[in-house]
């Protein structure tokens, strides 16, 4: 991608994210996230979709209009995105590739972020760290978020969730708001790092998926390719019994992601990139409060 069409897309998605996150998650997220530290700060004019038990009654009281407490933790949330870059993101048959959808979720939620004065910081990652930037405030700080998410290039293609999760465990000592985003195609069994993370760290898990990952069409004999691994093979999918194999494949993978994720107490969403991601997101805060 050359510097001009980045820079339009950096600009199209920031323009579309924070629109959103200003218009309808501010409330939400901040209701949702914030931190629950014991210190107080300071009080401040209450805002929709601030929590009604944080009022400071006789603050209220004085000035005849409401205001609420605020904690020290909450001026100082960390919020991390751990954002899966292998290579079944560019993955795309309906609707956008499933790299620009998490793309504008994760400028979404860095933008929300911000608004709440939250640092926010990524992890990419495939079945390696690909790139980890560490938390900070600031637009300059999101635009460069966004451009990575937009045109990085990772060294591998395949995916491993839970050696991601280990690093990010590992290396983020104090107690954050993480959102894992991904498609989460992995074969390995990521449930006991997932565990730890959640002992440690509020986890959300955000799943991204083109409507083919989960339905194969037919259009007769094609040539398929994994984008992790490479391999490719001719398939007949106008057979029947070929489209509901791969039926119950997805399936059952489906299956193992919800309940691995239910088992660690991880509040998650799913969607398809041909869908309105803002519904999901919204299902997710909501989740929360």
């Amino acid at each position: 991608m050359d510097a001009n069409e980045l820079l339009k897309k950096v600009r199209k998605i920031e323009i579309k994210t924070r629109g959103l996150s200003q218009n309808i998650f501010a409330g939400e997220y901040h209701s949702a996230f914030k931190g629950r530290g014991m210190t107080f700060s300071e009080v401040r004019e209450y805002q929709y979709g601030d929590d009604i038990r944080d009022i400071d009654w006789n603050v209220t009281a004085r000035h005849n209009h409401p205001y609420i407490k605020v904690y020290e933790e909450e001026r100082e949330l960390t919020v991390m995105l751990l954002v899966d870059v292998s290579g079944s993101r560019l993955f795309g048959a309906v609707g956008e590739p499933k790299r620009e959808m998490i793309a504008e979720i994760a400028a979404t939620l860095a933008f929300s972020a911000i608004q709440n004065n939250d640092k926010i910081g990524v992890i990419f990652f495939s079945d390696k760290i690909e790139k980890f930037i560490p938390p900070k405030k600031g637009r300059k700080h999101i635009l460069f978020i966004i451009r990575e998410l937009l045109d990085f290039s990772p060294e591998s293609k395949g995916t491993d969730i839970g050696m991601a999760l280990r690093y990010f465990t590992d290396a983020l000592k104090k107690r954050c708001t993480t959102f894992l985003i991904s498609d989460f195609i992995d074969d390995r069994d990521y449930y006991k790092a997932l565990s730890i993370a959640t002992n440690k760290h509020d986890v959300y898990g955000i799943q991204v998926y083109d409507k083919r990952d989960s339905v194969m069409a037919n259009v007769g004999l094609i040539r398929i390719a994994d984008l992790e691994t490479g391999a490719s093979r001719w398939i007949d999918t106008s057979s029947k019994k070929l489209r509901d194999s791969y039926s119950r494949w997805w399936y059952g993978r489906q299956q193992v992601m919800s309940d691995t994720l239910k088992r660690c107490r991880v509040n998650s969403c799913s969607v398809a990139t041909d869908e309105d991601y803002v519904a999901a997101l919204m299902g997710l805060f909501h989740k929360r409060l």
